[in-house]
């Protein structure tokens, strides 16, 4: 359950009504074991941490470096920091709770999201440290929903995306449409390929596809510039605005 007074609104929802709200399923995988690992399988947590790792000699459960997973895990475990279990640091480790969920999404199994998020903001609200509570688009129509007056928005950043940045640095090569066609000149659209792990041998790269992947860097490094110049302008706006109302 989830209780807070926000804005003199009272707002009071479990995970069903939760999830009514947000307009997503209710149902799934729910256990939230960030901290208690004492309800877990033992041998379970080995086999993931086993097989995300890529390190099929693990004696014990450990976290796993995101780097040392495969691609596609990588991407997936960059989805649920970000969504699921928001969390500013510790990025680059996936613990028990990252393998569990990381294995659920890779086997398409359903996950029940608005019970995480209840326990993760009651988490995050009874630790002596001070946090970002998260979710901030979601609770947004969460407070939306019981009539609670906001006076500001902020924007999406750029950094909230997962675009074609996040999808390279996870270790994906992009090919862009056009590119590839099939023996009858089929052109296929653009596909993310996996780049080799520690674990697997590097193909030989052709320099086509290196000065593709050149070019993709170059272009993102553009646009990445363009969102900072933006963002300067913003800025500068906004300070000659406050300016002006404190005159």
């Amino acid at each position: 359950m989830l209780i807070s007074t926000v804005n003199g609104v009272f707002i009071e929802v479990d995970a069903r009504a939760l999830g009514v709200i947000l307009g997503v399923p209710t149902i799934g995988f729910d256990l939230y074991i960030r901290e208690n690992k004492s309800l877990l399988d033992k041998a379970k947590l080995l086999e993931l941490a086993q097989r995300l790792s890529q390190q099929p000699g693990l004696k014990s459960p450990q976290a796993v470096k995101k780097g040392d997973t495969q691609p596609l895990h990588q991407l997936i475990f960059r989805f649920i920091i970000k969504n699921i279990i928001q969390r500013a640091q510790g990025r680059n480790q996936a613990d028990a709770m990252d393998h569990y969920l990381t294995d659920l999404m890779d086997q398409r199994e359903q996950i029940n999201l608005p019970a995480f998020m209840i326990s993760h903001i009651g988490r995050i609200a009874t630790t002596p440290r001070a946090n970002d509570l998260g979710y901030g688009f979601l609770l947004t129509k969460v407070f939306e929903h019981f009539g609670v007056e906001l006076k500001k928005k902020i924007d999406a950043q750029v950094i909230d995306e997962i675009g074609s940045r996040t999808i390279m640095g996870c270790g994906f090569a992009l090919i862009k449409a056009g590119d590839r066609s099939d023996d009858q000149g089929v052109q296929t659209p653009s596909v993310p390929i996996p780049r080799p792990t520690p674990s697997q041998p590097a193909a030989p790269t052709s320099p086509s596809s290196h000065q593709l992947l050149q070019d993709e860097i170059i272009a993102l490094k553009g646009a990445f510039q363009e969102e900072k110049e933006l963002n300067a302008k913003r800025h500068a706006g906004l300070l000659a605005l406050l300016t002006a109302l404190q005159h």
